[in-house]
């Protein structure tokens, strides 16, 4: 039981249509390329810690993801993202996604972007500090190519000015 081997199982939920065509477009030969690896620059227990969620989270003074364009183009996701402030609260955030049931983030925010439990856990000395902001993407992305040379960049530059050492994913 030890060394039992896990396989996890990326199409487990999706309909069988949607499974067949996006499975069409992923490899089957097993990744062989650098991961890349950035070490810490300081422990977590000092490090400024951000969140970035792919749940199409959004303030409700902001704009939601622009699920109607997907509604008419099936193979375009929104690639914008949004910052989400350190304080936000659940009954002032929006998601919208086509392919999440958005009911139980919408009453707690924690669930999909847990900024509440970081904050408990700059309190008690885990984290060094929670960042002023966070992000959220729309994770439906067939062609990533405006997420990866737009969008993450952005990202990457706004965390940078807020001193973040390190991001905590949050896939839907």
């Amino acid at each position: 039981m030890e060394n039992e081997t896990k396989i996890v199982d990326g199409f487990k939920f999706m309909p069988r249509s949607l499974r067949a065509f996006v499975g069409k477009t992923i490899p089957e030969a097993e990744f062989s390329g650098h991961i890349p690896w950035t070490p810490m620059k300081r422990p977590v227990r000092e490090a400024t810690v951000a969140l970035l969620t792919s749940a199409g989270i959004s303030m409700k003074t902001q704009a939601a993801f622009d699920m109607e364009r997907e509604k008419k183009e099936p193979l375009w996701g929104d690639p914008s993202f949004r910052m989400i402030p350190r304080d936000a609260r659940s009954g002032e955030i929006n998601m919208n996604h086509l392919h999440v049931n958005t009911r139980f983030a919408k009453e707690d925010i924690n669930v999909m972007l847990p900024i509440h439990r970081l904050a408990e856990f700059e309190a008690e000395g885990i984290i060094g500090r929670l960042a002023p902001s966070h992000y959220s993407i729309y994770g439906y992305q067939i062609d990533p190519t405006a997420l990866m040379s737009e969008t993450l960049p952005a990202i990457a530059e706004q965390m940078r000015t807020e001193g973040v050492d390190a991001a905590l994913l949050t896939p839907t």
